[in-house]
């Protein structure tokens, strides 16, 4: 999946006239006045190499885990495979500990057979103490090999199942890289700006393309000292955009978000007098029925 990095929509948002007291234009007076903006994302590359699939175009709408594109793979498919490799080559090198214990199980085995024929002879005298000590202390030698063996036998597995670990870990990795070489969109919007084309070489953390869901947008606007305690959180606040007629298009929106720090006002103001005054930004959200663009101009009445 692809990286994603937030930006804030400074490229595109012109800040407008904001009138920290009332206006009246055409009958209408307003308390703020601002533009919309957008939460945007920047997707980047999680994976280097070329791209070899990108199908998106500014403005086309994408849905959330919407899959986009690909990274080449190639060599990390490779890698993948020589690590495998290198996995296989020690798993050959593990020792059967069973096998190879089976020889001296077997001695072990027919030394107790003798050890029970001899303690039956014993008992009518056809054989005699040293026979019975010697196979006793044949069954001890085997039983002694057998335990060195199997130590050395483990330690050998455990050495290389310490040495199969990292390179399992490796393969672990370059899967993880292959799946991010999907370039998979993680937000549901639409896109604003794409900034790389198929078959271009790209770095991991490089930007693909900024997106945005613009079924909400974010009127921010500035209010005076005196404006400050009229409003509050989860205020709703009527909105107005010019309708293209002369006249005012209102909705509702909502104040989500109130500056307790105050500024000066924005250096697009055209007076230098009004640009010393300080300021309180307010954002309010409002619904998106596709009327509203970022850099728009809005008002609104508190």
């Amino acid at each position: 999946m692809a990286h994603i990095r937030k930006n804030p929509t400074s490229t595109f948002l012109l800040i407008g006239i904001f009138y920290l007291t009332s206006c009246a234009d055409g009958g209408h007076e307003f308390d703020a006045t601002g533009t919309f903006e957008a939460d945007e994302t920047v997707i980047s590359a999680e994976a280097s190499g070329k791209i070899l699939s990108f199908k998106i175009d500014e403005g086309q709408q994408l849905s959330r885990n919407q899959y986009v594109g690909y990274v080449d793979t190639t060599q990390l498919s490779l890698s993948k495979a020589q690590l495998k490799a290198q996995v296989r080559a020690v798993l050959s090198r593990k020792p059967d500990i069973s096998s190879q214990l089976a020889a001296l199980n077997e001695q072990l085995k027919a030394a107790k057979k003798e050890k029970e024929r001899i303690e039956n002879l014993l008992k009518s005298d056809a054989a005699t103490p040293k026979q019975l000590d010697d196979v006793e202390a044949q069954i001890n030698l085997i039983n002694g090999n057998i335990r060195g063996l199997r130590t050395s036998l483990v330690n050998n597995t455990n050495s290389l199942d310490q040495e199969i670990g990292p390179l399992e870990a490796q393969v672990l990795q370059v899967d993880d890289l292959i799946i991010k070489s999907k370039i998979i969109n993680p937000i549901q919007g639409t896109v604003l700006s794409v900034y790389a084309e198929p078959y271009e070489q790209v770095g991991a953390g490089q930007p693909l393309y900024r997106i945005a869901d613009l079924n909400e947008l974010t009127l921010k606007v500035y209010i005076s000292g005196d404006q400050f305690s009229q409003v509050k959180l989860n205020e709703k606040v009527s909105v107005f955009t010019d309708d293209g007629s002369g006249g005012y298009r209102e909705t509702s929106g909502t104040i989500y978000w109130i500056s307790e720090k105050a500024e000066f006002t924005p250096k697009s103001v055209q007076t230098k007098n009004e640009r010393a005054n300080k300021v309180y930004a307010v954002k309010v959200r409002v619904k998106n029925d596709g009327s509203y663009k970022i850099g728009m101009y809005g008002e609104v009445t508190f």
